[in-house]
């Protein structure tokens, strides 16, 4: 087995994982059979890879039925906090329970098993604010110059997936939409995922050299608006990749020991609300 090569800071929380277990039922919409991937099972993981804190984002394959995501942070003991899909109709009521729960973002997908589109995000932002969650914001980065006025009119945090998912090659550090992500992170309330390369790389294992390329601008530029994940159990890759391979891509994007840490322990404590 791969294993990490760094000393990973304590505290590191890995901001992107799923749970899937098969006694909750998928919701009609799924539009693939996940693997049995239980929080005990990433528990290991998590020990394995030398990490402290986890974010357990709701599959799709759920809908709106966040009983296992909710499950799943409740068995890590307060060592992880949860983003849920969520109707726009969702109540207050039911958004304290939540926030007790451990829930701090809800997921907008726009990929085929979301739920919500375009113009849910703002009434969705005007449901979270008073909570300080964020949005969870996971589309085609392509699109990031078309979507700018929507981004950056709504007054709450933004979190974006995977590098941006620029799903066209290739995609350097000058593209307008990449230059565009950049403008979002200048205003000091977005952040991006720096995570499964895997997704949009055309290049591949092991060093995802064209993602990475993005990446390390944004690490090196952005390093306060950077977070990292894994993407367990990286549903719909075969061959899966190995974890700590995902980890040991990290120092490569990341030149300084301080920006490892902001990157690991300090940005996710602010954003998810972990406490010191």
């Amino acid at each position: 087995m791969t294993a990490v090569s760094f000393s990973v800071p304590e505290g590191a929380c890995d901001c992107h994982t799923h749970a899937y277990d098969e006694t909750y039922p998928l919701a009609p919409t799924a539009t693939f059979k996940p693997p049995h991937a239980p929080m005990n099972d990433y528990a290991q993981v998590q020990a394995a890879l030398g990490l402290t804190r986890v974010v357990v984002v709701q599959p799709t394959g759920y809908g709106f039925d966040n009983r296992c995501t909710l499950a799943a942070v409740a068995s890590m003991g307060g060592r992880a906090r949860a983003v849920a899909m969520l109707p726009v109709q969702v109540t207050d009521s039911e958004l304290q329970a939540l926030h007790a729960a451990g829930v701090r973002g809800v997921r907008m997908m726009m990929f085929p098993g979301g739920l919500l589109g375009w113009d849910a995000l703002a009434p969705m932002a005007d449901k979270v604010r008073p909570w300080g969650w964020h949005l969870n914001v996971q589309f085609n980065g392509c699109e990031f110059v078309q979507r700018l006025p929507l981004l950056q009119s709504l007054n709450v945090p933004l979190v974006i997936d995977h590098t941006g998912k620029f799903l066209v090659p290739p995609v350097g550090t000058e593209d307008p939409a990449f230059q565009t992500l950049c403008r979002l992170l200048d205003t000091g309330r977005v952040w991006v995922k720096l995570s499964a390369p895997y997704e949009t790389s055309r290049q591949g294992a092991p060093h995802y050299d064209d993602v990475g390329l993005l990446a390390r601008y944004l690490a090196t530029h952005y390093p306060e608006r950077c977070l990292w994940a894994s993407n367990w159990p990286h549903p719909n890759q075969d061959p899966v990749p190995s974890n700590a391979a995902m980890l040991n891509l990290l120092p490569n994007w990341v030149a300084r020991d301080d920006d490892l840490q902001r990157i690991l322990v300090d940005n996710p404590a602010q954003l998810y609300g972990f406490e010191a």
